[in-house]
């Protein structure tokens, strides 16, 4: 089991909106992966953008880029 860690995690309105960020995201080379939205966190989708919290301005800055809303942005343990 891995150690859980403080993260920002991104969640969406729509899946379509998750699969689009992980597209921007491959394509403008930012941090992060897609994950199930935690237990704790009630989302629109069942997608989730999760990433260092590090990476939030970055990630802010590739999602106006593409034209994504996110539904929030969370700091949770994941």
């Amino acid at each position: 089991m891995r150690k859980k860690e403080l993260k920002l995690v991104i969640t969406f309105h729509t899946t379509a909106d998750a699969m689009a960020m992980e597209k921007a995201c491959k394509e403008h080379g930012a941090a992060g992966r897609l994950i199930p939205v935690p237990r704790t966190i009630s989302a629109g989708c069942g997608l989730s953008w999760c990433a260092d919290l590090t990476e939030r301005e970055a990630l802010k800055s590739v999602m106006e880029k593409v034209g994504l809303q996110e539904e929030e942005m969370h700091e949770c343990m994941v």
